[in-house]
């Protein structure tokens, strides 16, 4: 392992992706080509690598070189990779690492919606989700519970940001996800739109014709105020959760779990 690299010097310029950028800077590095994101734990990183996304280097734990991370070294090829003791790697990149790993990936281009709605049954659309602990809780619920795709509008969360992708377990690389500008789109697909909210017109999550739906579109809003009024609106079903105990309401990712195992395609 010839490209193995102990960091000796903090203020390497190799090293600003994992100590001295943000995520929105990595998010223009190459500008105005795509960007980089930065994954953690080997779990994360080998399922970014399974999507095909390219690494660009590794930062790793001194001790997991040649145990829990020494399959991702391989494949990851010719990289550099970085390696240091775990209070080296805190005081570096102020957060203690998930299993002593992180990799730097290129992005790569979003898909168009209707691309990845051609054969999707079940969509969830997020609608301005500012929380990555949250979009990563989603998508985790949504990879598991029978979505077909995940659909975000220009105001959530980017579901590439670290957090998100450690939290959703790297599901992020696993179910297909795009970007949305306009919910109508996706009446002119075929599906109807289902706005999970707490209206006095609301239908159960259990309605029979709601779960009947062909092709449906779950939408879900942002943590406190939930969806904007117009968009309730011009969805074709507004659905409530029932509750016990006088409680109104439930965290937009718990909610997501209840609605995509009520309403997930049955596959």
């Amino acid at each position: 392992m010839s490209n193995i690299i102990e960091i000796t010097e903090y203020s390497a310029v190799e090293l600003d992706m994992y100590a001295r950028l943000n995520e929105a800077q990595l998010l223009h590095y190459y500008e105005p080509e795509l960007g980089l994101f930065v994954t953690e734990s080997p779990l994360v990183i080998g399922r970014a690598l399974d999507a095909g996304y390219e690494p660009v280097s590794l930062l790793l734990e001194k001790k997991h070189v040649e145990t829990q991370a020494k399959d991702i070294i391989e494949r990851c090829g010719d990289v550099p990779v970085y390696a240091a003791e775990l209070s080296v790697l805190t005081q570096m990149t102020g957060f203690q690492l998930t299993r002593g790993a992180l990799c730097a990936m290129k992005r790569k281009e979003l898909p168009p919606v209707k691309e990845i709605l051609k054969d999707a049954k079940r969509v969830a659309v997020l609608e301005s989700v500012m929380n990555p602990t949250n979009i990563g809780a989603i998508f985790r619920s949504a990879a598991a519970l029978n979505m077909d795709a995940v659909l975000l509008t220009k105001g959530c969360s980017d579901p590439l940001y670290r957090r998100a992708s450690r939290v959703a377990m790297g599901t992020v690389f696993q179910i297909p996800w795009t970007t949305i500008d306009d919910l109508n789109e996706l009446k002119e697909l075929g599906f109807k739109t289902a706005a999970m909210a707490l209206c006095d017109d609301s239908v159960s999550i259990d309605d029979p014709e709601l779960m009947n739906e062909e092709k449906l579109a779950i939408v879900l809003g942002t943590e406190g105020d939930g969806l904007a009024k117009s968009t309730i609106a011009d969805c074709d079903y507004t659905v409530k959760i029932p509750m016990a105990h006088g409680v109104d309401s439930l965290n937009v990712a718990a909610a997501s779990a209840v609605a995509f195992w009520q309403l997930g395609n049955k596959k």
